[in-house]
């Protein structure tokens, strides 16, 4: 049975507080009160009462919002927005929030129905250690193939700078920067990792080359925490450096054509990172029988990897499944937003 639209904010809300966004927690924890009391939200809200939860609506409904934001058009929320030079201050962000809400109704009720589209890069730092692993145990080339790609900005990964307190990885002198990667236990990482190709799908792929692209990845990093801003802003300067297509297409119609051929002397990586909730059982289901039977056919001089970051209960585990003669490994646990990678001791390269 799902939830019912104040259930829904409030779970967000707890998950907002508990991932360092405290502003979205407040704002949430009181939009699924003003639902229950009536009034401008609940008529924005209401005709989505039947929409699926893995549509998220509340982060819909918070990324809406924020766009405005961006966009000056709702300069009395801003000034509690730290993403556009506010400070947080719970009661006049809801005031405003409110406001807003009942002034720009109309934009709002076609902003509402679009997906949320995130892309932080954050997420490279934590699939850093799998890519670490499949260069090592491969010694050969990556070719990146990855689902729900958003606007790409992860196939990307090998060109940032990573940091932890016993060493890093990376280009010293990248825009990008990622610190605290590892908490304890590290990894084996080649020094060098070659990528030979870079492709992805999506099902509504952001255009990073243009404003309206920028504007939409934007809206949906939570404004009150900064560090994930500028992250995503160094991205997108970085934008163009390497070259790939992100294809608008389902995962399960896109892969098969992808996996019909191995590159020869070449590692094919697919991967994904907080994706799997968002895309249907039939899907998953699809993906993951493409994989299994295009596994069958590699081979030492043609492999395939399977890396993934999701979400399992509470915690976002990586996992990585190696064809041939690498069973399914959790090879760690980390946050969702900024890498805090926990390596697990049992799977270490040689």
């Amino acid at each position: 049975m799902s939830r019912s639209i104040p259930d829904q904010c409030r779970r967000q809300a707890g998950w907002c507080v508990s991932l360092g966004s405290p502003l979205y927690g407040d704002l949430l924890a009181r939009c699924a009160d003003a639902y229950e009391k009536g009034g401008a939200l609940r008529t924005l809200l209401q005709p989505h009462e039947n929409d699926s939860e893995s549509s998220a609506l509340p982060l819909r409904l918070m990324g809406s919002v924020h766009r405005l934001v961006l966009e000056a058009k709702a300069n009395e929320l801003a000034r509690f927005y730290p993403s556009v030079g506010g400070n947080v201050d719970f009661g006049g962000a809801w005031i405003a929030f409110a406001s807003t809400v009942e002034q720009h109704a109309s934009s709002l009720r076609q902003l509402i129905n679009n997906p949320v589209q995130t892309n932080d890069v954050g997420r490279s730092g934590s699939l850093l250690g799998g890519f670490g692993v499949i260069a090592e145990r491969t010694r050969l080339p990556l070719r990146l193939l990855e689902i729900g790609a958003s606007a790409g900005l992860n196939l990307c990964w090998d060109q940032y700078r990573y940091d932890w307190p016993t060493g890093g990885w990376g280009n010293v002198s990248s825009a990008v920067r990622l610190e605290g990667v590892f908490v304890g236990e590290v990894p084996f990482i080649p020094p060098a990792i070659k990528v030979i190709e870079r492709a992805a799908c999506d099902l509504s792929p952001i255009e990073i080359r243009n404003d309206t692209g920028k504007l939409t990845l934007l809206s949906y990093i939570w404004p009150d925490q900064q560090d994930r801003i500028n992250r995503l802003k160094a991205a997108i300067s970085m934008a163009g450096a390497v070259p790939y297509v992100v294809e608008k297409a389902h995962g399960g119609d896109w892969l098969p054509k992808r996996l019909e051929k191995f590159f020869d002397r070449a590692t094919t990586v697919v991967f994904h990172s907080l994706v799997w909730q968002y895309i249907s059982e039939s899907e998953r289901e699809s993906i993951a029988r493409t994989i299994e039977e295009a596994g069958a056919r590699a081979s030492a001089h043609a492999p395939l990897a399977w890396l993934r970051l999701e979400p399992n209960n509470k915690r976002f585990e990586i996992r990585l499944r190696l064809y041939p003669g690498f069973e399914e490994h959790l090879l760690a646990t980390t946050g969702p937003h900024a890498p805090s990678v926990r390596w697990s001791l049992s799977v270490r390269t040689p």
